[in-house]
């Protein structure tokens, strides 16, 4: 009987603490690279700002249709239920990026909103400029916003959708404005538009509107 008798080559011996070293020091220059062009991106405007907005407003005013409408066709929803609690959204517009707190306007829920009142960089606040009856209760609760600490000696631009406008019972932006005394905001820039968030007629002009006035802010 033949006995073979193989030999295992040795391998070589690799210093772990070296390859280690050498990966830490290519994920640190990656990372020092990767700010490198955040920086660029941003001074040539080439990365959007991100915001963060809240969407007030009673419940059925049309806010989750506004946002949905806001957003890529192809990121948009196709069926629209009322916000229970909130949601978070986001678009985009020519140079910001939007983040938005999109909270539930239900009596139950709407003493939420105060919880989120710091984080808020801008409002959009929403009326159905075709329920006279509750546009007294949709005032109401924009003045406890307007007096409220964390935002009331904030100069926070605020948008006004009078949302709607294609109803039978709709009345004007300028109306809609009277009954809400919007005269009365001196120390807020404020606009109003009339809007139809199904078409999306009125939105584009406000979100213009509300980028130029955050981007002012923050120059």
């Amino acid at each position: 009987m033949h006995r073979f008798i193989f030999s295992i080559p040795k391998l070589p011996v690799i210093d772990t603490s070296l390859l280690l070293s050498d990966l830490q020091l290519v994920w640190k220059y990656l990372n020092h690279i990767m700010g490198l062009l955040d920086r660029l991106s941003g001074l040539l405007g080439l990365k959007k700002k991100e915001v963060h907005v809240l969407c007030l407003g009673l419940d059925n005013s049309g806010k989750t249709t506004i946002i949905n409408k806001l957003k890529p066709s192809n990121a948009q929803s196709q069926d629209i239920v009322p916000t229970i609690g909130f949601s978070i959204e986001k678009f985009k517009s020519s140079s910001l990026s939007f983040t938005v707190f999109d909270m539930s306007g239900q009596g139950r829920y709407r003493n939420l909103w105060e919880h989120y009142y710091k984080e808020g960089q801008a409002i959009i606040f929403v009326i159905d400029s075709s329920d006279r009856l509750r546009m007294v209760v949709a005032k109401e609760e924009l003045d406890t916003l307007l007096n409220h600490p964390d935002i009331k000696h904030r100069r926070i631009p605020i948008l006004f959708f009078a949302n709607k406008m294609d109803l039978r019972d709709a009345v004007t932006s300028v109306k809609v404005s009277q009954l809400l005394c919007l005269e009365n905001i001196k120390d807020k820039p404020w606009h109003i538009c009339a809007s139809d968030a199904i078409k999306g007629e009125g939105l584009q002009e406000g979100v213009d509107w509300l980028q130029d006035q955050i981007q002012a802010v923050k120059t």
